[in-house]
């Protein structure tokens, strides 16, 4: 099992138009084979942050969803991102 998470940063009178371009992107995600979970969400105090969550079966099936990322005019919306990948061994109940 693999989890990418953390937030994204774009101006914040831009947040909800980018927003708005991924509502496709969360579609497609989470009817591709091996996610598990995708979504992506405006921050509930910051208002320039976006929050990602995606879970995945395998780094293969992610990486075959990815292809070449974020389009271009993602791309240059993003001011800044710390997100990461982090590899799960096992899953429990809480």
């Amino acid at each position: 099992m693999l989890i990418v998470a953390g937030s994204l940063y774009v101006d914040p009178d831009q947040r909800d138009a980018y927003l708005a371009d991924c509502v496709e992107v969360v579609r497609q995600a989470r009817s591709t084979p091996g996610c598990v979970d995708f979504a992506i969400g405006a921050d509930l105090v910051e208002p320039g942050r976006i929050n990602v969550y995606e879970r995945w079966e395998s780094e293969g099936q992610l990486l075959d969803f990815r292809g070449s990322g974020p389009s271009a005019e993602q791309a240059v919306a993003i001011r800044g991102a710390e997100v990461h990948r982090y590899l799960i061994s096992g899953v429990e109940a809480p």
